[in-house]
């Protein structure tokens, strides 16, 4: 059990899933760099998670699945990430979507019954496809142009989504639309087989290149009237959401990834201008201790969140700013950690075979995840000078 674990880990199911998670996390650190380099969808990645009954995870004991708490959950997901972040985020996504339907209640329940025994039965994949071009970030409140028509009692949807991560893999896409015929909008359920349904390949991007955030063009396809498994009321927006917290949680993981890697070179690398390794050099035992109390202020703040989280859900309600705060925290520090780890390795960290440059791009896409930091940085404002 590493060392940065052993104030975390408090029951036998959390050493285990913890566990379960390092093993996997290790086969997939031997295969990032290819999958990174050739910005290809880590299917092998996915196909141990399967194997391992990960997708299940976060599914209703009810149905068949883990039911793991927002705790467990991070855990699971800042270990994997410190093999693979792109695996890791991508991997979230579905977990984080499927505890949080289950919350919320939000589907009718003998459509969800159904998507959860798929999951659990044959470790299907979904994921939302909320991102469009003309309107940004879903956070800050866009209207979608793609639209939903209803023609001879089923549902027409037609439109382009952005940044759907997973978009090679999913069995499932939960697609927000406007409806035409009362301007609501209105997420559907649209499996990856129903005719007029592409994946066009768009995502070269500097970071997470693995998760295959590509484009999901509809053309006018059709569904069933119960595709429509849930009305966005405006008056929900902003409802504090804990399962977003597997971002942080993820870009945690590949900063953790990043200071092992300082602290390997630190202790055996030794030019021949010292008679001992740079780990015994004053300046890179400062930055290591910068990097370590950069981590335990950050990681202490998240898993101290979840914990009240999951025993307090009166409370939730109120911890919309909490919540915020802790990606803020998280994404920003995982930014220092690199950084810190690469001045730490020197010019070695900038090869494109050294992994230290790949978690530099990967903990940038954590500043574009949602909340943004000007989002988290008006909420906090507003709160404390308004409220």
């Amino acid at each position: 059990m590493s060392e940065l674990y052993h104030l975390f880990l408090r029951t036998e199911r959390e050493k285990r899933l913890h566990e379960q998670a390092a093993q996997l996390a290790e086969q997939f650190r031997k295969r990032a760099h290819w999958y990174d380099e050739q910005a290809t969808f880590p299917f092998e990645n996915f196909t141990d998670l399967k194997k391992a009954r990960f997708l299940s995870l976060t599914v209703p004991k009810q149905y068949g699945g883990e039911e793991i708490s927002l705790y467990e959950f991070l855990l699971v997901q800042e270990t994997i990430a410190q093999g693979d972040g792109a695996t890791a985020l991508s991997l979230g996504w579905h977990l984080g979507l499927v505890m949080n339907l289950a919350q919320e209640k939000k589907w009718n329940p003998s459509l969800f019954a159904r998507v959860c025994k798929e999951i659990v039965e044959e470790q299907r994949l979904l994921n939302s496809a909320q991102s469009e071009k003309a309107t940004g970030s879903p956070a800050r409140g866009g209207k979608p142009e793609t639209t939903a028509e209803k023609r001879n009692g089923r549902w027409v949807i037609h439109g382009r989504k952005t940044y759907t991560s997973l978009a090679p893999a999913l069995d499932y896409f939960i697609v927000s639309a406007t409806i035409k015929e009362t301007g609501e909008v209105a997420n559907f359920l649209i499996p990856k087989s129903a005719d007029g349904l592409k994946i066009e390949e768009t995502w070269n991007t500097l970071g997470m290149r693995g998760t295959r955030s590509d484009d999901l063009i509809l053309e006018y396809v059709e569904v069933e009237e119960e595709a429509l498994v849930e009305r966005l009321s405006p008056q929900k927006k902003g409802q504090p959401q804990g399962w977003l917290l597997h971002i942080p949680a993820c870009y945690l993981g590949i900063a953790i990834a990043a200071r092992n890697e300082a602290i390997a070179f630190a202790k055996t690398y030794q030019p021949n201008s010292l008679p001992h390794p740079i780990a015994n050099v004053p300046e890179v035992r400062r930055k290591i201790a910068e990097i370590d109390i950069n981590l335990m202020t950050a990681r202490h703040f998240m898993y101290s969140i979840a914990d009240q989280w999951d025993r307090n859900p009166e409370k939730r309600a109120e911890m919309k700013q909490e919540l915020a705060v802790v990606k803020y925290v998280a994404t920003n520090t995982a930014v220092k950690v690199v950084d810190l780890a690469m001045r730490v390795v020197g010019g070695q960290s900038l090869f494109s075979s050294h992994p230290l440059q790949r978690y530099y791009r990967d903990v940038r896409a954590g500043l574009h995840n949602p909340p943004a930091d000007d989002i988290t940085l008006s909420l906090v404002a507003n709160h404390t000078l308004d409220g």
